[in-house]
């Protein structure tokens, strides 16, 4: 059920926050990397209610899985209605490495976007979501 926080944003459920995330083509991971932050853009899918996407061996690789826990976010504007919206999900990634699983995915519409192989795979289990919706302020009307 959604309601409004105190600042008067609607606070989205889970399920509504699962069909942001799902319908967005690109998200931000952010890692801990030696105890300071970083943020990767990723192309991601959602899968059986967890992120997945694909990477190549590096920071964000290493990071994301070797690291005390991710956070993933992604947002949108509908300039149309005014309204913006934020969703973050927080939790753990781990590469996938089982043969079967690696499988399965290759059917998932998730390919890089770059030409550089990310031939590895990674998920993210969420043990977290939060989304707020909000109507963008008239910047001319605001005052200063």
């Amino acid at each position: 059920m959604e309601h409004r926080d105190h600042n008067g944003m609607e606070v989205l459920d889970d399920a509504t926050c699962w069909s942001l995330v799902e319908h967005s083509q690109v998200g931000r991971l952010a890692v801990s990397i030696l105890d300071h932050p970083d943020v990767f853009p990723i192309n991601h899918v959602v899968d059986h209610g967890s992120i997945v996407f694909r990477s190549a061996e590096g920071t964000k690789l290493a990071a994301a899985v070797l690291g005390r826990g991710v956070a993933f976010e992604v947002d949108g504007y509908d300039a149309a209605s005014g309204e913006a919206w934020s969703v973050v999900i927080k939790g753990w990634a781990h590469e996938i490495e089982k043969l079967d699983e690696v499988l399965a995915l290759e059917d998932l519409p998730l390919f890089p976007w770059n030409a550089s192989p990310k031939h590895r795979w990674v998920r993210v289990e969420a043990d977290e979501i939060s989304g707020r919706r909000f109507r963008v302020v008239d910047t001319v009307s605001v005052d200063r």
